[in-house]
């Protein structure tokens, strides 16, 4: 929805474990001397300030990062996310967040590039703004990311990860995310395709796990992180998922490190868990 801005929520439960799992997929992209692109199809601002603005009037950070930002047990999968976020506060203090695009652009290589949508006309100048000085390596879309995206691909390298992760805000969006992952594979079959979606008291929310696995692609992984029950007014995020279609075969492993971990420091009540399920050939 176009009154939707991504600030209010930035560095929350959901944003740790998204960040932290994109960062683990672009690490395992990275290995290979070949290119691979990084298309997101809602990009957001790319960049928020904590301190001031929709963050400060929220503070959902405070249920994510900066549970995080000072502990000194972080596992390796959470620590490599956490550097990524330090690299906006050089001085220590957590004032910044990166969204999506800051932490691949962080990631990518000179071989690498960036493809990102956004469809907020205030937020795709932000980006702008933020991505002023990268050339053609990242390249800026105003428009929709659902269905922008059928132009990309499949990508000249043979190689992407595609971030799908809308609000959700309007209850079309899961099925219009469904649609997008069905077109992109019939495109591009051997992409890795990473779906964010929320966990709220809403019927779309809840089938749609179920519908995702239904999907048409061999191997996919599906973890959630749910931080507390949910609301007893039925209203706000209890939780939050990841979806990876083509899923590295090293990611299974990390999430197992990585998951208890964030639901024993992010958990805000005795209904915290996570879960891990994956169909791996």
């Amino acid at each position: 929805m176009l009154s939707y801005r991504h600030a209010f929520h930035a560095g929350n439960h959901a944003d740790v474990l998204k960040h932290a799992v994109v960062v683990q997929l672009l690490r395992y992209l990275g290995q290979k001397d070949k290119p691979y692109w990084y298309v997101d199809t809602h990009a957001g601002a790319g960049v928020y300030s904590l301190t001031e603005g929709y963050a400060a009037k929220t503070s959902e950070y405070e249920t994510g990062i900066a549970r995080l930002w000072a502990r000194a047990d972080l596992p390796a999968s959470v620590a490599d996310y956490v550097e990524q976020v330090s690299a906006l506060n050089a001085d220590g203090q957590l004032r910044f967040y990166p969204g999506s695009p800051f932490l691949a652009w962080r990631l990518l290589r000179t071989q690498d590039r960036m493809r990102l949508f956004e469809l907020h006309s205030t937020e795709i100048d932000i980006l702008r703004h933020n991505f002023r000085d990268t050339g053609r390596r990242a390249m800026l879309y105003a428009g929709d990311g659902f269905d922008g995206i059928k132009a990309l691909l499949p990508p000249p390298p043979r190689r992407a990860l595609v971030l799908v992760d809308p609000s959700y805000e309007d209850k079309r969006d899961y099925a219009r995310t469904l649609t997008c992952i069905e077109e992109s594979l019939k495109r591009f079959a051997t992409g890795t395709y990473a779906i964010w979606y929320p966990q709220v008291v809403r019927a779309e929310s809840e089938r749609f796990p179920d519908q995702l696995k239904r999907l048409p692609a061999t191997d996919w992984l599906h973890v959630t992180l749910t931080v507390s029950r949910p609301p007893s007014d039925g209203y706000g995020l209890y939780g939050s998922g990841m979806f990876i279609l083509n899923p590295p075969y090293t990611l299974a492993a990390t999430m197992k490190e990585m998951l208890p971990y964030l639901a024993r420091v992010l958990g805000q009540d005795d209904a915290a868990e996570f879960k891990i399920e994956s169909r791996l050939t």
